[in-house]
């Protein structure tokens, strides 16, 4: 299947540490799940393919210094929404993996089969004090958690078997014990023995993204800067957008939003104009990359101008696709469902 995916980060207000001084609501709404699901319901409505929310159990920095835990935020639009997929951020470095794969196989039961997940590193002090964690700061030893807390969830995944739940009234059976699969791994950070409390989620396995770096233990690759050296499997490029919108051109939001306080580097790709300058970009961007995560400057200006200008030209032009009614995340970014690890062929 030739696919051409389309993402959008959800978190906050938008990229820009001002952007809330142009929300399309109060201050005080920020945090509430009615401005979420009305975001995420724009974005699969326009047809985006998923959605993504960072995180950290550390305040973001900027006016707005709160946030709703992503997989929470994730699981609260599940039920509200049909078709596209929802992508939270969940450290690696002092969380739990047994509590992370509970986590994102019941979000997946709850969005139907469209859950997905970013592991990330996570290279902060404060982070380790919140956790009540020794600090881990090495590249290796970050490594070495992201790869063992990956491996740990994929493994916890796969111990139940499909058809491990039995629910046998007569005999009062609920589960085939013989299809339960003990997992056993005792690493450096952590060690974690037995089945998890979930069953198998109905992807199988979320869809997980992650950098180059976590390549071999990833389904998407997501590359904050072009390169021309890329390796199997899916790759997406992640593109800070800011756009014309309500009568002011996307070079006078920029320097209006940074007159209000500068916004940090990034480090992606950044397109600032026109919906059509942008609908090329993607055109083209589509030639060498699988999907596109996008970063809005503003999500209550950036989110109409994109669902109404750039991604109904890409869905005519046949670059993009709706996500498919019924279809799991997996399937919309034409990736098959795996076998289960554990089960005897």
């Amino acid at each position: 299947m030739s696919i051409f995916a389309l993402g959008i980060e959800l978190d906050g207000e938008g990229t820009h540490p001002a952007a809330w001084r142009r929300a399309a609501h109060v201050p005080s709404e920020s945090l509430s799940g009615r401005v979420l699901g009305r975001r995420v319901a724009a974005a699969e409505n326009a047809g985006f393919t998923f959605a993504t929310f960072d995180d950290s159990i550390v305040a973001p920095t900027g006016d707005v210094s709160a946030r709703v835990d992503a997989v929470n935020r994730a699981s609260f639009v599940a039920a509200t929404t049909s078709t596209i997929g929802l992508v939270p951020v969940v450290g690696t470095t002092y969380a739990e993996p047994f509590h992370t794969a509970s986590q994102l196989a019941t979000l997946d039961y709850a969005s139907r089969g469209r859950g997905g997940w970013i592991p990330v590193r996570v290279d902060d002090a404060a982070a380790a004090r919140a956790w009540g964690r020794p600090l881990v700061e090495s590249a290796v030893d970050l490594d070495r958690e992201q790869a063992d807390t990956i491996t740990v969830v994929r493994q916890l995944w796969d111990s139940w078997e499909d058809d491990a739940v039995v629910r046998d009234v007569a005999t009062g059976r609920f589960l085939d014990r013989d299809k339960l699969h003990y997992v056993d791994f005792e690493g450096e950070s952590f060690s974690v023995k037995g089945p998890a409390i979930v069953p198998r989620p109905p992807q199988g396995q979320l869809v997980v993204f992650g950098t180059e770096d976590d390549r071999d233990q990833v389904d998407v690759v997501l590359e904050s800067n072009e390169s021309t050296h890329r390796g199997d499997g899916l790759t997406f490029l992640e593109l800070d957008v800011t756009l014309d919108a309500s009568g002011v051109t996307a070079s006078e939001r920029t320097e209006l939003l940074n007159s209000q306080g500068s916004a940090p580097t990034s480090g992606r790709r950044e397109y600032v104009g026109d919906a059509a300058g942008l609908v090329n970009l993607l055109t083209d961007i589509a030639t060498r990359y699988d999907g596109v995560r996008l970063f809005p400057t503003v999500v209550d200006e950036d989110l109409p101008a994109l669902a109404r200008y750039v991604i109904p030209p890409l869905l005519k032009s046949g670059v993009a696709h709706r996500p498919v009614p019924g279809s799991t995340l997996r399937a919309n970014l034409g990736l098959t469902r795996p076998a289960n690890r554990y089960e005897r062929v």
